[in-house]
């Protein structure tokens, strides 16, 4: 806490600290080691190939070449999957040396030799007896019924379906033989080859835009950067404006319902005497057409009663709250001074950003190396009676085992992937584990940026010679003190709001597995528990940013910290109101102004509208790419340099209030407020000089 008697020497509370929550943070290394052994195991027994490299009906990838296919397929790399999409059994699935390029069917192939040894390219490498009957070929699914040109893409063969001049073609053709002597159109593929077409159109559209990247990347760069100067500009321009911005508002928002009150009553006075203008709302009842309602005169007699008294309130509540609004102006302004001191605190998001990154991409692969750590399970397949079926086999020994004898029919075919070991079993437990530690960190690694920006400013706020009393770097030292001391409290906090996070994603997965049921209590029951965490998880972080402030302030550990923050607020709960929504204002305000300035300029440069620059601009093939480019690029600046700026008026806003309740002027405990400050609360340090 304070000192009882000031010393010149002292430069506020947040020196004076030790370790907190010391458990926590044994746990929090417990948890990240574990995290790194999980890791490790996945990235041991998973193999992400599995996902990128197709396989055949036998899970045998395209790709190995060791999966014993002839040695043609080996000779292009990527070998793709090829599926029959005609017909109504499940698709043939098998790896090739390159797709087809003809329109073929089986019972057209097996009556030219040459046209079955091109078609048997498309048959699984089992399939050697050309003089095999058609119909057991078919059932036995050694080869598809049809093949159709098709163009290779991520390793699997889609159907090249492509648009000349509003005609659908496959192949540049339009129609094909059935294999019956008939010829149909090429558009009765499109219903099997839908999700193919979409697929194709979306790579298209993904290389013109890949296109329009190449050309206006540095456009857009530009454009960044004047959202970054404007971000900053408006932050500076804050120390100067922001009570004439607050105040300018203040009185649109009263002169607008003026006005609204002046219209409401001229209807009014028009309306007197017209035919059926004096029913009643409740007479007239609910019509489905609103305009109807515009012309009663009670309509805008209720319309105009309305805003009376909205007016009569907010001039009410400026009346009584006008000192508590000059208070939060003045509070961004001295905001707006300490960032000019801490200018390195706009850069640190970067920092927060990069930490964030890298929990995501370890979260993610160790998810992928998780979820393809299964190994292929193959069962008995057979279309007669068999005791075997079902049972897992294996393909290498199935041909030599009594399965085969006693069901001549029977198969061993791909089932699954899954496992019998213990890895296998709690798969699910890890996967919950790595979603858990990734919340945990990812909040940690917030609440780390938290900490070190409130210390940073709080020593600028308990500095009582501004800024001579600062430290050479604050936020570096406050990044130090936060990882030194307060680790432990850091780790709590985040693991109260991952517990509350992983419980409303287990709600949203419920809720996903549920939508298909007629349990109308359970959907309902689920709707409110949905609603009250999230509520909690809002709640949550309130309480945990300001708790973090009161730590960076005091070294408190979390639960005392977060119980004095939250009761030093509720003491002074107007002004936290009033602080909330002049600040929300001057935010939304900021963002508004520097995105749709940055997104107007974008879209006047990139249409070929500014005159001066019209030859400079690039060629696009949408000019909308660069546009939202530079739109949500400019959001994320102003958002990151805003939120610098709310947690700078948070901190100083706490350290206002432990000021105020904790300091009376005089020489044992004067006043480090600023003297802007001072001199609107009417304070005054004994014995002691303004700084």
């Amino acid at each position: 806490g304070t000192p009882q008697k000031y010393d010149p020497t002292f430069k506020g509370p947040i020196y004076d600290r030790g370790c907190t929550d010391i458990v926590c943070c044994v746990l929090l290394v417990v948890a990240i080691v574990g995290y790194v052994v999980v890791g490790v195991v996945a990235w041991t027994h998973g193999d992400p190939r599995k996902v990128i490299y197709p396989t055949d009906m036998s899970d045998h990838p395209g790709t190995d070449p060791g999966s014993g296919f002839p040695p043609d397929t080996r000779l292009p790399k990527a070998l793709p999957r090829l599926r029959r999409l005609h017909g109504s059994s499940s698709p043939i699935q098998i790896c090739v040396s390159k797709c087809p390029d003809q329109f073929l069917t089986y019972l057209t192939a097996s009556a030219s030799r040459s046209e079955l040894e091109y078609y048997r390219n498309f048959c699984v490498p089992e399939f050697q007896n050309l003089q095999k009957p058609l119909i057991e070929v078919l059932k036995d699914k050694e080869c598809p019924a049809m093949i159709i040109p098709s163009t290779p893409l991520a390793r699997r063969c889609f159907p090249a379906i492509q648009a000349k001049k509003g005609v659908i073609m496959v192949g540049n053709k339009t129609t094909y033989d059935d294999g019956h002597g008939r010829r149909r159109n090429v558009t009765e593929l499109l219903e099997g080859a839908k999700k193919a077409n979409v697929v194709l159109e979306a790579r298209q559209l993904a290389m013109k835009i890949f296109e329009d990247y190449t050309v206006s990347w540095y456009w857009i760069i530009i454009g960044l950067v004047i959202a970054m100067v404007a971000s900053l500009i408006f932050i500076v321009l804050l120390r100067f404006l922001a009570g004439i911005m607050v105040w300018v508002m203040i009185v649109l928002v009263i002169l607008v319902l003026g006005y609204g009150i002046f219209h409401c009553y001229m209807e009014y006075a028009k309306l007197k005497g017209e035919a059926g203008s004096d029913v009643s709302l409740t007479d007239l009842g609910f019509q489905t057409d609103l305009r109807v309602y515009l012309h009663l005169r009670q309509t805008w007699l209720a319309f105009m009663i309305i805003l009376c008294v909205v007016e009569v309130v907010i001039i009410l509540l400026l009346i009584f709250l006008r000192k508590r609004i000059v208070i939060a102006i003045a509070l961004i302004k001295e905001a707006s001074r300490a960032i000019g001191h801490v200018m390195s605190s706009l850069l640190f998001p970067l920092c927060t950003f990069f930490l964030l990154c890298l929990c995501i991409a370890y979260w993610a692969s160790t998810a992928v190396f998780l979820s393809t750590s299964n190994e292929a399970v193959y069962k008995v397949f057979n279309e007669t009676a068999c005791q075997f079926s079902g049972q897992t086999c294996t393909p290498e020994t199935f041909n030599t085992s009594n399965v085969t004898k006693l069901c001549p029919d029977a198969q061993c075919l791909f089932a699954f992937y899954g496992g019998e070991t213990a890895y296998h079993k709690y798969l699910i437990v890890l996967q919950f584990f790595n979603v858990f530690m990734f919340f945990w960190l990812a909040n940690f690694v917030i609440a780390l940026g938290q900490v070190a920006l409130a210390g940073a400013f709080a020593s600028y706020y308990w500095a009582f010679k501004k800024p001579e009393d600062m430290p050479a770097f604050p936020l570096f030292s406050a990044f130090g003190r936060a990882l030194r001391y307060h680790t432990g409290s850091l780790a709590f906090g985040s693991l109260i709001l991952a517990i509350v996070q992983v419980i409303r994603v287990v709600l949203e997965y419920l809720d996903h597995r549920l939508k298909a049921a007629d349990n109308k209590f359970a959907k309902f029951l689920l709707s409110c528990l949905k609603c009250c965490f999230w509520c909690l998880e809002k709640f949550l972080k309130f309480l945990n940013r300001n708790a973090y402030i009161m730590i960076a302030v005091y070294g408190t550990n979390f639960c005392t910290s977060a119980r004095n923050a939250f009761f030093l607020l509720m003491r002074n709960i107007i002004r936290v109101a009033v602080l909330d929504k002049v600040t929300d204002f001057l935010f939304f305000l900021g963002k508004l102004l520097i995105v749709g300035s940055v997104g107007i300029l974008a879209f006047f440069f990139f249409t070929h509208r500014i005159k001066l620059v019209q030859d400079t601009a690039p060629p696009l093939n949408y000019y909308w790419v660069p546009i939202l480019t530079v739109i949500v690029g400019s959001y994320l600046i102003a958002h990151g340099f805003f939120s610098v700026y709310g947690m700078c008026v948070d901190t100083l806003f706490l350290c206002f209030l432990e000021d105020l309740e904790r300091n009376d002027g005089s020489a044992e405990k004067p006043y480090f407020m600023s003297p802007d400050l001072k001199k609107l609360l009417k304070k005054t340090n004994k014995d002691q000089p303004d700084a």
